[in-house]
């Protein structure tokens, strides 16, 4: 049984990291070359994973159903915890709006393809987030059980579009430099938000319980299977277009539009559009289900059913409303998504470690490095956020 959740929660990590964001790495990453985008990937787990086992080291003195709120709290303080809580929900609600909004308009598509019925995209978007929240209410099980169908799927749907387009890679293409060092620093940001799943970790504790041994698997074993999985994909784009194609695709329809008429297969399109459409699903199911979490131990509400309802109105109505009735609002709120993961990713983690680490001496699990580790991870996040104020001045480029 435990195995099982071993495994599930590993994929959640993997699912909730994986999102539709993956399609428009390469175009992001254009301008860096393949070697220095590899790098900044490779860079990036390492401080993901690293801060991911911080969370664990810091869970291992709470309780198993502690969340953000409760252990920034504990540690932090009422600072730390209002600093949390502003992170995770600004964060976690914008994500919410963005999936909604996007998956509603998905839905109209595929209503009106397929059955040749319409269906406006306000409806789409309620239906989703109906189901979503159906979903996350019945439990991490339920999501579990669901996640592992579409993961499995949607890692089918890549081997197919790594097969068709194999053959259509260039060495050539992957030897290129970047064309301008700021293209570089402006890409951190980007990669950076490729590997965010932090938020879902105390409920994958909850879930597995506070086996710190299986945990660490989670953690390592979930977050590398979407490095090598974007590993592949920057290999399979960048290998098929040279940096000037990729810099000249009007967004993601004209790399995708590109890549189809490259390999001559309409399937293209096709394996594209669903691995968007499960990509969606599955970040939308393990941020939502990190966020109902949340919620449901920063309020105190009962884990019954009148409980989980009441939290998931909490977790649900406010994204669905900004998505229907403050679309834009969201989309500019998306622009600031980085520094908030920063804080909850890296900053949280780092300075709770630090406290309980001088609170408690030498035992129990300890992540490597010490205080030099934590320094490195603190400078990282320093970077990013630099990077991102950076592009919102018109300093440096401005990717994706």
């Amino acid at each position: 049984m435990l195995k099982n959740k071993t495994l599930g929660s590993m994929l959640i990590v993997a699912g909730t990291t994986i999102g539709a964001g993956m399609l428009a790495l390469p175009i992001a990453s254009a301008g860096l070359g393949f070697s220095v985008a590899i790098s900044l990937l490779a860079v990036t787990w390492v401080i993901m994973t690293y801060t991911a086992l911080l969370m664990l080291e810091v869970h291992q003195y709470a309780d198993q159903d502690a969340t953000l709120n409760t252990l920034a709290k504990n540690l932090l303080g009422k600072k730390g915890q209002y600093i949390a809580n502003f992170s995770m929900v600004f964060l976690f609600y914008a994500l919410c709006a963005a999936y909604i909004a996007g998956g509603g308009q998905q839905l109209q598509e595929k209503f009106t393809n397929w059955l040749g019925a319409g269906l406006s995209p306000q409806l789409g978007s309620i239906i989703l987030a109906v189901a979503i929240a159906t979903i996350v209410t019945l439990g991490t099980s339920t999501v579990d059980k669901l996640n592992q169908v579409l993961f499995t799927i949607k890692v089918i749907v890549l081997t197919s579009l790594f097969f068709i387009l194999t053959p259509y890679v260039h060495g050539q293409h992957l030897i290129d430099m970047p064309l301008e060092q700021g293209l570089v620093i402006a890409a951190i940001p980007v990669i950076f938000t490729s590997f965010g799943f932090h938020g879902s970790i105390p409920s994958i504790v909850k879930y597995v319980g506070l086996d710190i041994k299986q945990l660490r698997k989670v953690m390592m074993f979930g977050a590398a299977l979407p490095l090598v999985i974007y590993v592949f994909w920057q290999l399979i784009s960048q290998g098929v277009m040279g940096q000037s194609s990729l810099m000249a695709s009007e967004g993601l329809p004209g790399f995708v539009a590109s890549i189809s008429n490259i390999a001559h297969n309409e399937n293209v399109n096709l394996f594209i559009t669903l691995f968007a459409d499960l990509a969606l699903a599955t970040s939308f199911l393990g941020v939502s289900l990190g966020l109902f979490d949340f919620f449901a131990d920063a309020f105190k509400k009962n884990d019954n059913t009148s409980g989980r309802i009441k939290t998931a109105l909490i977790t649900f109505l406010p994204p669905l409303g900004f998505a229907l009735f403050f679309p834009q609002g969201f989309i500019m709120a998306l622009g600031y998504a980085a520094i908030a993961l920063v804080v909850l990713a890296i900053f949280l983690p780092v300075a709770m470690v630090r406290k309980q680490r001088k609170q408690i001496e030498n035992q129990g699990y300890q992540v490597k490095g010490g205080n030099i580790g934590l320094t490195i991870a603190a400078l990282f996040g320093v970077i990013i956020i630099t990077s991102q104020i950076l592009q919102m001045m018109g300093l440096i480029p401005s990717l994706g």
